[in-house]
C-alpha cells in the first residue's frame, strides 16, 4: 500500500467578498469575486469604527471643526482618531486583521519613511522641530493610515470613506464660498481656515475625479445629486483660489478624465468634462485669466527672479539635500535651513530681513528634510500606489458578468486621477506631511486590500493510506 499525499487549497478572502467561483492556476484553486457584496455581507452596514473614521476624515481633511466654532472645543480629530484606534483593536473578524495591511507595499514604504523621520531628529538643525513633526503629526497620520486600511471590510466600505473624503472637502468649499468673497481689488481668496488658497485649490482638484466617480455610479440617486452639488462648489471654490499650480493640476486631471478614464464610457467622459469646462468658463473672471496668463510669461514672474521665489528656493533646497544626503536637515527643518544655511542667512547679520521659507515643493521638502533615502521612500509610496491601482483595473474578476465598467476599476481610476492632482499641485506646495495626502493613499491601499488578488497557500491533508 503506497501512501498518497493529497493537498487542498485554502483561499483567504475578505469576509465581504461574495462566494467565489473556482479557477485553477498553476495547481492552485483561485477564488474570484464578482465585485458586488451580497446582502448580509460584512460591509453591508455602518458600524462604530467606520463612523469614527468618517469623523476623523471630516475633521482631519475637511477641517469641519474649524469651520464651526462650537465644534472646536470638542477636539474631534483627536477624539475620533482615538476612538477609531480602540475600536479597531477590539474588532474581530478576518476582514480586519492587521497582517494584510502590513503586507501591502504601500504600507512598507510609509513605515520606512516614518523611521527616517525619526532618524532625522538626531542630526536635525532644530531637533525640536523634527521631534514635533514626528510626535504631533506624522505618527498620527501613519497610525490612522493603518487603522483606515485595516478597518475596511469590503468594497462598499471603501466607497463610503471615499465619499466622506469628497464630501468633507465639498463642505469646506461651500463654507468658504458662503463666508468669503472675491471682487474688486481682491480676485482670489485669502485668509482661509487652515489651508491657504493654493493648498485648497489643489485639494479641490484632487476631489473632482472622486465626484465624477459618484456621478456616474447609478445608485443611490441622493449620492449622485450630492456629488453633482459638490462638483459645482469645488469648481467655483477652485477658481476663487486663483491658484496657478492648481490650474496646472486641473489641466492634468481634465486630460486624464477625458483620455485615460477608460473605465467610464466615452460619452460619459465627454459629457462630464464638457459640463465642468462650461462651469469653469462661466465662473472664471477676467482677473482670473489675467492671473493664469502669467504662466505663459515665466521670466517676468517673481518666482523666477526673486530670491524668495520658488525657483531659487528649489535650487537652495537641492543644495541642502546634497549637503545632507542621508538624513537631511531634519523633518520640518526646511525653514530653519533657509534661515541658517542659505547664502541669504548672512544678510540677517547686516540687519536685513530674511524669509525662513518653506520648500514650496512636496518632493523637494522630503528630499531636503529627510535626505535621499527619505525621498526614495516617498516616491516609492506613490509608485506602489499607482501599481496597486493598475492591478485593481486589470483584475477582471471584480467585474460582474456582462458589465462594461466595473465599479472597482472606475474607483481605481478616480483615485489615480486624484493622486495625479496631488503630484502636479504638490510640486508647487509643501504638503508632504498633510492628512489630505495620507488619507488618500490609505483609500488606495484599502481598495487594493479588498479587491486585490487573494493570497494563496497550500494546506496538506493527513496522509491517506490506499487499500
Amino acid at each position: 500500500m503506497a501512501p498518497l499525499l493529497h493537498t487542498v487549497t485554502v483561499v483567504s478572502t475578505p469576509a465581504s467578498w461574495p462566494p467565489p467561483t473556482a479557477a485553477t492556476v498553476g495547481g492552485y484553486t483561485v477564488g474570484v469575486t464578482t465585485g458586488g457584496a451580497p446582502r448580509g455581507a460584512a460591509d453591508g452596514h455602518w458600524d462604530l469604527l467606520l463612523t469614527c473614521l468618517s469623523v476623523y476624515v471630516m475633521t482631519g481633511v475637511g477641517r469641519l471643526h474649524q469651520l464651526f466654532d462650537f465644534l472646536n472645543p470638542l477636539h474631534l480629530t483627536l477624539l475620533s482618531a482615538g476612538l477609531a484606534t480602540v475600536a479597531y483593536m477590539i474588532s474581530a473578524g478576518p476582514a480586519r486583521r492587521l497582517r494584510p495591511v502590513l503586507r501591502l507595499r504601500i504600507t512598507r514604504f510609509l513605515l520606512a519613511m516614518t523611521l527616517w523621520v525619526a532618524l532625522s531628529i538626531v542630526g536635525a538643525l532644530w531637533p525640536g522641530g523634527a521631534f514635533h513633526l514626528l510626535t504631533d503629526q506624522f505618527l498620527k497620520v501613519v497610525l490612522m493610515f493603518v487603522v483606515l486600511v485595516g478597518a475596511v471590510r469590503g468594497f462598499r466600505d471603501v466607497e463610503r470613506l471615499v465619499f466622506v473624503y469628497m464630501l468633507s472637502v465639498g463642505i469646506y468649499a461651500a463654507v468658504v464660498l458662503a463666508r468669503f468673497n472675491v471682487g474688486g481689488d481682491r480676485w482670489r481668496l485669502a485668509g482661509l481656515y487652515y489651508y491657504d488658497a493654493n493648498e485648497f485649490g489643489t485639494l479641490a482638484v484632487m476631489c473632482l475625479p472622486l465626484a465624477v466617480y459618484f456621478l456616474v455610479r447609478p445608485n443611490p440617486l441622493w449620492r449622485r445629486l450630492v456629488s453633482a452639488g459638490t462638483a459645482v462648489v469645488l469648481v467655483i471654490g477652485f477658481i476663487w483660489t486663483g491658484s496657478r499650480g492648481g490650474f496646472l493640476a486641473v489641466l492634468a486631471v481634465g486630460a486624464f478624465l477625458l483620455l485615460r478614464f477608460t473605465a467610464i464610457r466615452a460619452r460619459w467622459r465627454i459629457l462630464t468634462t464638457s459640463l465642468l469646462a462650461l462651469l469653469f468658463a462661466a465662473t472664471a473672471t477676467d482677473n482670473y485669466w489675467k492671473g493664469m496668463k502669467t504662466l505663459l510669461q515665466p521670466k517676468e514672474d517673481y518666482n523666477m527672479t526673486d530670491d524668495a521665489g520658488r525657483v531659487k528656493v528649489w535650487k537652495r533646497g537641492v543644495g541642502y539635500m546634497l549637503q545632507h544626503p542621508v538624513f537631511g536637515v531634519g523633518g520640518a527643518n526646511f525653514p530653519t535651513a533657509e534661515g541658517t544655511l542659505s547664502p541669504l542667512a548672512a544678510e540677517a547679520l547686516l540687519g536685513r530681513p530674511v524669509k525662513w521659507s518653506v520648500a514650496h515643493n512636496s518632493f523637494l521638502q522630503v528630499g531636503a528634510e529627510l535626505g535621499i533615502p527619505g525621498l526614495i521612500f516617498f516616491l516609492g509610496m506613490f509608485g506602489s500606489a499607482f501599481a496597486a491601482l493598475k492591478r485593481v483595473q486589470r483584475n477582471r474578476a471584480v467585474q460582474p458578468p456582462g458589465a462594461r465598467s466595473p465599479p472597482a476599476a472606475q474607483l481605481a481610476q478616480a483615485l489615480m486621477a486624484a493622486l495625479i492632482a496631488y503630484i502636479v499641485g504638490g510640486f508647487f506646495l509643501a504638503l508632504a506631511y498633510h492628512e489630505l495626502l495620507y488619507t488618500l493613499v490609505a483609500l488606495v491601499a484599502a481598495l487594493q486590500k479588498v479587491v486585490g488578488p487573494p493570497p494563496l497557500r497550500r494546506v496538506p491533508r493527513p496522509l491517506v493510506q490506499r487499500a
